[in-house]
């Protein structure tokens, strides 16, 4: 019941979430707020992927507003009646819509954990590359072993801390969109539910 009456509520707080998402993915490019990296590339290979941009970013707030339009829509409600047609294309569109917000902040989800276990790409005695890689995320709790990264300044820092808020942002976005799937095919079915009770008492 509270996610019927709070629907809205979760799809206009999707909007913040995405919005940050491609805040913080943008700061991934400029290591320790310095832009002189983003010119000569050197930049983890998870960044190119655009995840917090694309994916929990952009896609998320185009699915944002659909969710929301859906929900304003006069026919968004439980159906009493045989002429149901266009709540439950409303209601298929909503799920539909709600599967891919899964799907897309599951996804950056998943590089953005790849990302943070793959560890900052820096320079170290033996030049740049991703030197904690082999550590399967051990470094995390490893202090003294982040002085290797000689640069960018702070790289470990930076990247650990930027990469769990994406983390968080698109697990949120993903528990958002998935509790709304679930609460509009409970929707639907309601609907089926009242239109069969409503057919029989008919043929009664």
């Amino acid at each position: 019941m509270a996610l019927e009456t709070c629907g809205s509520c979760l799809s206009c707080l999707l909007v913040p979430l995405a919005l940050w998402s491609i805040v913080v993915n943008v700061l991934l490019y400029f290591p320790n707020g310095d832009a002189s990296y983003v010119a000569s590339y050197q930049h983890p290979n998870y960044v190119w992927y655009f995840e917090g941009i694309c994916f929990s970013g952009v896609m998320i707030l185009l699915l944002a507003v659909i969710l929301i339009a859906l929900e304003c829509n006069a026919f968004y409600r439980c159906c009493q009646s045989e002429s149901c047609n266009k709540t439950y294309r409303v209601s298929l569109s909503y799920i539909f819509a709600s599967m891919l917000g899964v799907a897309f902040s599951g996804y950056s989800c998943i590089i953005f954990t790849l990302g943070l276990i793959q560890g900052p790409f820096c320079n170290s005695s033996s030049g740049w590359d991703y030197i904690f890689k082999d550590t399967v995320g051990g470094y995390l709790t490893n202090y003294s072993a982040w002085s290797q990264c000689a640069e960018p300044a702070n790289a470990v820092e930076w990247t650990i801390i930027l990469l769990s808020i994406l983390m968080t942002l698109s697990g949120l976005q993903l528990i958002i969109c998935f509790l709304k799937a679930a609460a509009e095919l409970k929707r639907a079915l309601c609907g089926t539910y009242s239109v069969f009770i409503q057919v029989t008492k008919d043929l009664r």
